[in-house]
């Protein structure tokens, strides 16, 4: 492991791999989200209604909760450098199919694919714990997601005016392209400038493919439990998009996604087994077990926190146009008080772990979280718009700081699994934000408040069974030889 110290603004080394590697997610997150600022031009452009634009937003989230999955286990087998280089290249190419489409069926299909580079984040997570040793990974992880997050906010500021600056009706087609284009030149720059370990140091991979190692009967049990809320989410977005919502899918096809993913879930059950049936017949020797309590416990946490996050974006500029009477743009501005702290507030989740123990500073997160949100359903017209704001921008530094607690203590359960540790746990985020979001357009706004929480609180109450992570995890490298790795 590096011994270079921690200079955030050194270009050499590990920090070198953390800046190019925020940079990577960064771009994945405007080439992500860069539809949504854009979107009420393509519309007069391509004349599409407003059913039309939900299903283009619900579309865009849907594919990422399996990518996510599928990404951290492509991650864990080939490394980092060749699978975050491979899917900035790849999704450029429904970027560019986005930028070029003429009908809504088009759009409708390359913006479900684009939604597959929302799985970039995975990917850093794990070269990141690669590079830093325990006492520096919260803050590491915690400015890779934070700096990295700000694409979707960096996409909302400057594509209008790239779009403006290309003039026409057809600006927003080099606005998008231009995303895609800076994809997939990074993934050369990434490619060539990316070690997936430091030298002499052992890349771990999982001992087989197909599912994630569990290591006790009970944790097998855990594991399928914890699979259910992502293909019943995959479920809702297939009822959001049926004739019961916004009647994209007949019903056949709609009962035909059902029938598939109950397919699916059963595979994905066999899978699992084959690749855990010998716990069933002797035990694993405890210095290679984990316990899967862990990453069911960050699970549930990163659903409230991320996955209010992304549902509190959607929501807030016209949250903050209704209750105060402002101009879209006005709303806009102020909304985005709350992405803004992304920068600061991800990082500090993070570094306050490293300095006070990843258990006490996501009790603590999670607890103001709840708090936070409880007063921001107060808010109301007769409130003065700063105070709002102020109380807004402090719910998010809990929801944020939240996010870089839980991703501080992710790469501490298993290094060989830690992408799809990653993958699951980030997959849960999205679980969240479609959750959060079929509430929202369910119920009043403050009851979609209440509702996240109230998933704050149960998030503080499953964190009594997670334990903090002290003394080392032991890997096996193909030739048996056992290495430590510090967690404390």
């Amino acid at each position: 492991m590096s011994i270079q110290k921690f200079k955030l603004f050194s270009f050499s080394g590990k920090m070198k791999v953390l800046h190019l590697s925020w940079m990577a997610f960064f771009i994945t997150f405007v080439v992500w989200f860069n539809a949504a600022p854009l979107v009420s031009v393509i519309a007069d452009s391509l004349g599409l209604t407003k059913d039309q634009i939900k299903t283009l937003l619900i579309l865009n989230v849907a594919l990422t909760i399996p990518a996510r999955i599928i990404i951290g286990m492509v991650t864990d087998k080939y490394g980092p450098k060749v699978t975050y280089s491979a899917l900035l290249a790849i999704c450029s190419i429904p970027c560019f199919m986005f930028a070029v489409a003429d009908s809504f069926e088009q759009l409708a299909l390359a913006r479900f694919l684009i939604g597959f580079i929302g799985a970039g984040f995975v990917i850093g997570i794990r070269v990141v714990s690669e590079w830093f040793p325990a006492k520096e990974l919260g803050t590491a992880e915690g400015i890779y997601g934070g700096w990295g997050n700000f694409g979707s906010a960096a996409a909302a500021f400057t594509l209008p005016a790239v779009a403006l600056a290309f003039g026409g009706e057809n600006g927003w087609r080099f606005a998008i392209g231009l995303t895609g284009l800076m994809s997939l030149a990074f993934s050369f720059v990434y490619y060539f400038n990316i070690t997936d370990t430091p030298k002499g140091s052992t890349y771990f991979k999982p001992k087989k493919g197909g599912g994630l190692e569990v290591t006790s009967k009970n944790d097998f049990v855990l594991l399928i439990i914890m699979k259910i809320p992502m293909y019943a989410t995959l479920a809702l977005l297939a009822w959001k998009l049926s004739p019961a919502g916004v009647s994209m899918f007949t019903q056949s096809v709609t009962e035909l996604i059902y029938g598939l993913l109950l397919v699916v879930f059963v595979i994905d059950v066999y899978q699992t087994y084959q690749v855990n049936k010998h716990i069933f017949t002797r035990e694993v020797p405890e210095f290679e077990r984990y316990e899967f309590k862990q990453v069911a416990v960050l699970n549930v946490l990163y659903f409230t926190t991320f996955g209010s996050e992304l549902a509190v974006v959607s929501m807030l500029p016209l949250f903050f146009a209704e209750t105060f009477a402002l101009g879209m743009a006005q709303a806009g501005m102020v909304a985005s008080s709350y992405a803004f702290m992304n920068l600061m507030s991800r990082p500090g989740g993070g570094w306050l772990s490293d300095k006070f123990g990843r258990k006490t500073t996501l009790l603590i997160l999670t607890a103001g979280l709840a708090v936070g949100y409880f007063s921001v359903a107060q808010i109301e017209s007769s409130w003065n718009l700063p105070v709002a704001v102020v109380v807004v921008m402090a719910c998010s530094f809990f929801v944020q700081g939240g996010e870089g607690a839980v991703f501080a203590a992710v790469p501490l359960i298993k290094r060989r699994l830690t992408g799809q540790i990653a993958g699951m746990t980030g997959a849960y985020g999205n679980v969240g934000a479609v959750f959060f979001l079929t509430v929202y357009s369910m119920v009043s706004t403050q009851m979609f408040f209440y509702v996240i929480a109230l998933s704050a609180v149960f998030g503080f109450i499953t964190l009594f069974f997670m334990n903090e992570p002290k003394g080392h995890i032991a890997e096996v490298n193909e030739q048996g030889e056992v290495t430590l790795i510090s967690v404390s």
